[in-house]
């Protein structure tokens, strides 16, 4: 635990500072009430510093910067809890182990994730000028107040459904980092999440694994995270004018995952799905590429 927490809890900080950016921009473009406003990522950066200053960027960034560390730590700390409890004679697991102890992490994670990124992307949301006249301890009381505290859980069923992906974000650490580092072609080598052997992996194979692993993680779980940040952005009751079909209804169309996964396709089509791919893409291969890394080297150092 002391290596998930301390170790990473300064560059998940750094990391955090330099991807907060891309996330407020993947944010807005999966919003549909904000989307129409931006043409392109490019167009969705300079408009926002424009009309927001370039603390606009930063909207949001108190709930994930207070708990990063804890998080961090989190993450790896019940990940290779869940790996162990699958293991009984201290052998290198295999990728299906890797998927459900990936798996199992995300789904437990999602129970603090879901209200840390349900402020965080309401506060994104707001375009007053700056870091907005709202602070996510008043947005918390508000919430609370208005809806008790399942309001703070909002969209965490989506949440635990798109977090079920971090077992396809260790499989693509893992089976990336024994090709890599396996004396013949093939995945039956070992890294440093499954063993205690840290030091013999090179520094460039845990940037590509690292880079690897973020890739593959948003690609299998954007369509769920759309879905999340669409059910995060409204309340469940909120009346909303929707025009279908020239009808226009009041009934706020993201209540539910169904509701919200019908809705998305209806209006956005497919490519409704993965608004917002591509900045997500551009900081999740430098943010994993440097947290694996950092995370392996603190662990070899720690237990040498």
């Amino acid at each position: 635990m002391t290596i998930g927490f301390d170790g990473l809890s300064f560059p998940g900080i750094v990391g955090l500072l330099i991807a907060h950016p891309f996330d407020t921009v993947k944010v807005r473009l999966q919003n549909p009430d904000l989307s129409s406003r931006y043409h392109s990522v490019s167009h969705a950066f300079a408009t926002i510093i424009k009309e927001e200053r370039f603390s606009g960027l930063y909207k949001g960034i108190a709930s994930p910067l207070a708990t990063c560390a804890f998080m961090n730590g989190l993450i790896f700390a019940s990940y290779k809890f869940f790996l162990k409890a699958q293991m009984v004679d201290g052998s290198i697991p295999s990728l299906t182990e890797v998927a459900i102890a990936g798996s199992c992490c995300g789904v437990a994670m999602s129970f603090f994730s879901a209200p840390i990124e349900l402020i965080k992307i309401r506060q994104q949301n707001m375009l007053e000028s700056g870091l907005g006249s709202v602070s996510a301890s008043k947005l918390i009381y508000t919430i609370h107040r208005e809806h008790g505290p399942k309001g703070l859980f909002r969209g965490l069923s989506a949440t635990a459904l798109r977090d079920l992906g971090y077992g396809a974000y260790f499989v693509g650490y893992e089976a990336t980092s024994r090709y890599l580092t396996a004396p013949s072609p093939g995945l039956s080598g070992s890294t440093s999440l499954s063993d205690s052997n840290q030091g013999s992996i090179p520094l460039w194979v845990l940037f590509v694994s690292g880079g690897v692993a973020g890739v593959v993680g948003w690609l299998l779980t954007f369509p769920m995270d759309v879905v999340k940040t669409r059910m995060q952005s409204t309340e469940p009751t909120e009346t909303r004018m929707i025009t279908q079909s020239g009808v226009t209804t009041g009934d706020n169309p993201y209540r539910t995952i169904i509701s919200t996964i019908r809705h998305t396709y209806r209006i956005d089509g497919g490519g409704g799905f993965f608004r917002g791919l591509s900045p997500t893409l551009l900081r999740a291969i430098p943010v994993n590429m440097a947290t694996f890394a950092v995370y392996e080297t603190v662990a070899g150092m720690l237990s040498s």
